[in-house]
C-alpha cells in the first residue's frame, strides 16, 4: 500500500511528466515544419467575407498542412481566428505552424499578375483583366459600360477604353471593379507626361485621340519599324482633310474580325467607325493600342506620303506612295496576289 508522502511524490512526477509533454508539444507546435505541398510553394486563396472555419476548409481541401489541428490551436491562440483577412497567400513548403499564422494574420498577400493586350471589346477587356483577380468581370464590364463613369474619368463612352495601357501589372487578388479602374487611371496619368501630352497637342491632338489613331496604325501592321511611317500617312490625310479610308476601321464597323480582305460592300457600311464614309477619327480605338503603337504616333515620321497598302509579296509589309497614280499601282498589284492566293474575304 503507498503512503501519503509515495502517493505525492507520483503525483508531482506525474505532474512534471504532462507539464514537460505539454512544453514539448508547444515547441513541436511552434517550431516543426507544418506546411506541406508538393512543390516549393502553394497558393492560398482567401475569398472576401471567409471566417476560420472557411480557411480550415481550404487547407484541408487543398491538404496543406500536415497536421490541421496544430494548426488551428496556434491559430486560436494567437488570435487568427478572429482576425481572418482575404487575399492570396504564397505558403512555402516546410514553414511552421507560426510563420504560417503570422502571414495571414498580417494579411501579407503576394501580388498577382494581370496582362491584357489584344483586346478589341469591352466584354474582352473585362473578361481578361479580371482572370486572376477577385473582381467579377461583369461588375467591370458594368462600369465600362456607364457614361457617368467615363465621364468621372474624363473619357465618352467610345474613347472609356484609351484609359487600359495593355501590359502587366502587379495586382491584389481582392482588388474590386471600382480598384481596377482606379489603379488603370493612375497608370494611364503616369504614362501621359507632359512631354507626351505636348507631343500630342502639337499633332492637334489629344491622348484620346492619338490612342484611336494608334489603333489604327497597330491594325493596319505587325512591322514594328512600318508603324511610324503610317502614321505619318494618316496624320497627312487628317491634316489635309483627306478621310483615312483606313480597311481595319470597316472590319470594326461591321463586327466580323474574321474579314480578311475588305470588299466595297463594306466600304457601304453606316457607321462613325467607317473612315471612307466619314472623314477624320472615328469616335474611339477600334482596338486596345500598345503602349509601342502610342509612341509610334506620338514620334511618327514625317513624310510626304498619302497612301500605303500591302505589298504583293504577302510579306505583312507595305508600299507606300505620295501620288494616287502609284498608290493604283501598289494596290493592282496587292489585288492580284490575294486573287492568286484565293482570299476573297
Amino acid at each position: 500500500m503507498f503512503s501519503r508522502s509515495n502517493i505525492i511524490k507520483l503525483v508531482l512526477f506525474l505532474m512534471v511528466i504532462l507539464v514537460i509533454s505539454f512544453i514539448f508539444y508547444g515547441y513541436q507546435i511552434l517550431t516543426t515544419p507544418n506546411i506541406q505541398v508538393g512543390k516549393e510553394s502553394t497558393a492560398l486563396v482567401i475569398p472576401t467575407g471567409s471566417d476560420f472555419e472557411d480557411v480550415q476548409k481550404l487547407i484541408y481541401k487543398k491538404k496543406i498542412v500536415h497536421d490541421p489541428v496544430s494548426f488551428s490551436f496556434l491559430a486560436r491562440l494567437l488570435g487568427y481566428d478572429e482576425q481572418v483577412k482575404p487575399g492570396l497567400y504564397v505558403l512555402k513548403k516546410d514553414m511552421t505552424n507560426l510563420e504560417a499564422i503570422r502571414k495571414l494574420r498580417a494579411g501579407e498577400q503576394t501580388p498577382v499578375n494581370v496582362t491584357f493586350n489584344l483586346v478589341r471589346l469591352k466584354e474582352e477587356l473585362a473578361e481578361k483583366i479580371t482572370q486572376n483577380i477577385e473582381a467579377d468581370k461583369e461588375d467591370v464590364l458594368a462600369l465600362l459600360q456607364d457614361s457617368a463613369v467615363a465621364a468621372s474619368y474624363g473619357f465618352t463612352p467610345e474613347t472609356f477604353m484609351s484609359m487600359f495601357l495593355p501590359n502587366t501589372y502587379e495586382f491584389w487578388y481582392t482588388t474590386d471593379a471600382e480598384g481596377v479602374l482606379e489603379r488603370m487611371h493612375e497608370e494611364y496619368k503616369k504614362f501621359w507626361t507632359a512631354e507626351r501630352k505636348q507631343q500630342a497637342a502639337e499633332m492637334n491632338l489629344t491622348p484620346a485621340e492619338v490612342a484611336t489613331l494608334a489603333s489604327i496604325v497597330q491594325a493596319e501592321s505587325n512591322v514594328a519599324s512600318e508603324k511610324p511611317t503610317i502614321a505619318g500617312v494618316y496624320l497627312n490625310r487628317l491634316d489635309r482633310g483627306i478621310p483615312l479610308q483606313a480597311d481595319p476601321t470597316l472590319v470594326y464597323a461591321a463586327g466580323d474580325f474574321t474579314i480578311r480582305r475588305v470588299l466595297n460592300k463594306h466600304k457601304e457600311i453606316d457607321s462613325p467607325y467607317n473612315t471612307y464614309k466619314y472623314a477624320g477619327l472615328p469616335p474611339g480605338p477600334i482596338q486596345l493600342p500598345s503602349i509601342s503603337s502610342i509612341n509610334s504616333v506620338l514620334n511618327h515620321e514625317d513624310h510626304n506620303y498619302l497612301y500605303f497598302c500591302a505589298k504583293e509579296d504577302l510579306s505583312g509589309e507595305h508600299a507606300f506612295a505620295s501620288t494616287l497614280s502609284e498608290h493604283l499601282r501598289n494596290a493592282s498589284r496587292y489585288q492580284r496576289a490575294l486573287n492568286k492566293a484565293k482570299l476573297y474575304r
